[in-house]
């Protein structure tokens, strides 16, 4: 392995090249410390830095449940290719304060990008809250090392993340363009989120959905952590009755994802970034719910809903969000996110919304994969204008979900 690289905490960071997409890099912190840097490529060191990971995650505020390391680490042994794990990890001293945990994408444009792939709503790095810009340019620094002939594409990564420290301190050729759509709420009471709709006639009919709950014998709990993995196959059991003849997302019926969820949430219900909410009905089990933790954040992840929930006209969107918004509240915690998907029933509570964010950065020798990577961007973006347009002219009987 190299020589680990050391980075002197006092040491200014050159201003950074004009661009309308960048914030002036922060001033240098004046307690002098040095940093290195390594390069973890095997999944046993992932697995062994668990203690030290959690430590870091926890001084981070910006970081979300995604970051987490049962997440991160079960997401690999599904989903992660041999030979192309790469952790890069900052410390001072032992001690570990920051961290990127990304894997390399071969093909026309290879790239670093970050693990969690598409089934994890936010991306991030994680860098302690307590260290100054040395941590920074150190991880920053290092990712240049670690990124040699690939660009570094960081996806979804939510406003105020830790990543953007290292894209304002970055040097090279970078650039931002739009993500996925997020959609918020406070993290406060329902019977406030209820207070939030836009007239005296929608909160009427909000209330009424809740009483109906209550009238049904519609009753909550959170799972015990003995009790999580049976609480979460019956969760995807009923995930997959409640589509049955419908569009659903692939991903969530296939077994690799089964293992993941079950491998990662058992772990975070322990360490208290999840909880599992079963719901019943008549003595039965009819919807199960995770909901994801951070300091700053709760999310509801996945849920499984039996379908006489509908039948008996019990709306479920309004019996899932009470349930979280009563886990969404601790003190740090501000947000109750709706995570990704710009979904009609979402708008019904007047979120705000939170556009995630793609962080490309390229070294010199690397500008033409950036540019590669724009036009990609640009060509997706061209494509879906032309579906948007195409279903707009549809005739009304002519398609959509059945």
């Amino acid at each position: 392995m190299p020589r680990p690289k050391t980075y002197p905490d006092a040491h200014p960071a050159p201003s950074p090249s004009p661009s309308p997409f960048l914030s002036p890099a922060p001033a240098p912190a004046p307690a002098p410390a040095t940093y290195t840097t390594e390069l973890v490529t095997d999944e046993h060191g992932f697995a062994e830095l668990a203690p030290e990971w959690g430590r870091l995650y926890r001084r981070c505020a910006a970081a979300t449940p995604f970051q987490s390391h049962a997440w991160l680490h079960s997401w690999w042994r599904s989903y992660g290719g041999r030979g192309r794990l790469r952790l890069l990890l900052a410390r001072d001293g032992r001690e570990l304060v920051a961290a990127a945990p990304l894997t390399l994408v071969r093909g026309p444009v290879p790239a670093l990008v970050p693990l969690g792939g598409a089934i994890s709503d936010y991306a991030d790095v994680l860098l302690d809250d307590e260290r100054g810009e040395g941590a920074v340019a150190a991880l920053t620094e290092g990712l240049s090392a670690a990124a040699r002939t690939a660009l570094i594409d960081l996806r979804e990564v939510r406003p105020g993340s830790a990543a953007e420290r290292v894209y304002d301190r970055w040097h090279g050729p970078r650039y931002r363009v739009s993500g996925s759509l997020c959609l918020e709420l406070p993290a406060a009471p329902m019977d406030e989120l209820v207070a939030r709709l836009p007239s005296a006639k929608a909160q009427q009919r909000a209330r009424a959905k809740l009483r109906r709950l209550e009238a049904l014998g519609v009753g909550s709990r959170a799972v015990l952590p003995g009790e999580v993995d049976a609480a979460l196959s019956r969760l995807l059991e009923l995930h997959r009755l409640q589509w049955q003849g419908r569009k659903v997302t692939g991903e969530h019926l296939r077994p690799r994802f089964r293992e993941h969820l079950v491998r990662a949430v058992g772990p975070m219900v322990r360490s208290g970034d999840a909880v599992v909410t079963e719901f019943r009905m008549d003595d039965e089990v009819v919807a199960v719910d995770v909901t994801l933790l951070s300091r700053r954040l709760a999310g509801g992840y996945l849920y499984g809903a039996h379908p006489r929930l509908r039948e008996r006209k019990a709306d479920v969107a309004v019996m899932l969000l009470a349930a979280c918004a009563e886990h969404a509240r601790a003190p740090e915690r501000g947000t109750l996110s709706l995570l990704r998907g710009n979904e009609p029933y979402k708008h019904h509570w007047r979120p705000e919304p939170a556009w995630n964010q793609r962080l490309l950065l390229a070294r010199r020798r690397t500008t033409p994969l950036l540019a590669a990577a724009l036009c990609d961007v640009a060509a997706r973006r061209r494509g879906k204008e032309l579906l948007h347009r195409r279903q707009e002219r549809k005739e009304p009987d002519g398609g959509g979900r059945t």
